[in-house]
């Protein structure tokens, strides 16, 4: 066994196909196959069910795979630490990040960072705040980014930047007059909910339940996975949600969409650094953090209280 073949053994994981493995790793299907064999040979058994439809970890392949993203994540930190005793920024650094700041915010970071420092490269896995968590908490990513505090006693949680979530609706709504409703009016409406683990859900579920409502009281016609998901249900009529206003911001300026306020319903949102507190950070995950605290300002406003424990963290 080799931190090669459990990197091509990963790939195979996630991509759920000996064929795309290969491609992603530059190799031929049979030359993957080989060393997958190697490694079932080596641990005396099989790790990947082989089907004409996808590729699937075994019991066996679901435990080998948590290690061996340990494994790879300490290889990347070695290599990080390394060039950092060297005197430059180099190396390969793996986050996560739930949806909003995966898909709206963290990007355009990301590409300044790898333009400031070209011997880096930056793995990013987008789910959501959940799962990033978890993903943590099985060391298979360094740092996470997301929209709602774990709660988790092993987790150390830094707000990063804040966000508004507002009720989306589309431009040829009844309310599309109006800037503001009451909550009992929103129990009426179709509504459409982000799926269970969303940091958005979570937030939504914790300001109605302060108001003593809940979920159950709105009329919830359709549960999606994802932000666009949800964006685009809105635009085709089907429901109304609530969302952050980063998401939607281009179809709020061209007019498809329309923002309004819950009057009594406060539905501010805060990101998060996340990491173990039982974890150093690499010097390059340090860097990056660094860099991001910095240059948050350059794809959304934050607040002073924000900006203030942002510039101040010792995360």
């Amino acid at each position: 066994m080799d931190l090669w073949q459990l990197k091509i053994f990963s790939r195979v994981v996630e991509y759920e196909s000996f064929s795309k493995a290969a491609q992603a790793v530059r190799l031929s299907q049979p030359t993957v196959s080989s060393h997958i064999k190697d490694l079932e040979e080596h641990f005396g058994t099989q790790l990947v069910n082989r089907t004409a439809r996808k590729a699937s970890p075994t019991k066996a392949g679901d435990l080998l795979y948590a290690y061996a993203q340990r494994l790879l994540s300490l290889k990347d930190e070695t290599e990080s630490a390394i060039a950092d005793f060297l005197g430059s920024v180099a190396g390969k650094l793996t986050i996560g990040a739930s949806t909003i700041p995966g898909a709206y915010l963290l990007p355009k970071l990301i590409g300044e960072f790898v333009k400031k420092f070209p011997d880096v490269r930056v793995s990013m896995k987008v789910a959501d705040s959940s799962e990033i968590i978890s993903y943590l908490l099985d060391r298979r990513i360094e740092a996470g980014f997301v929209g709602v505090r774990s709660g988790s006693n092993q987790l150390e949680e830094i707000p990063l930047a804040q966000d508004r979530l507002m009720l989306i609706i589309p431009s040829a709504h009844k309310w599309a007059d109006r800037d503001s409703i009451q909550i009992s009016e929103l129990m009426k409406e179709p509504f459409i909910a982000r799926e269970q683990g969303s940091g958005t859900l979570r937030s939504l579920i914790f300001r109605l339940q302060a108001k003593g409502l809940s979920l159950s009281n709105l009329n919830i016609i359709a549960e999606m996975g994802n932000t666009e998901a949800v964006r685009q249900a809105i635009k085709a009529n089907l429901g109304i949600s609530v969302l952050s206003t980063i998401a939607v911001a281009d179809d709020l300026a061209s007019g498809q969409l329309k923002a309004l306020s819950i009057l009594d319903l406060d539905l501010t949102q805060h990101f998060y650094f996340v990491k173990s507190k039982h974890q150093s950070f690499s010097p390059l995950c340090r860097a990056f953090i660094d860099f991001t605290q910095q240059n948050i300002g350059q794809v959304m406003p934050l607040s002073g209280t924000i900006q203030e424990t942002a510039a101040n963290s010792t995360l």
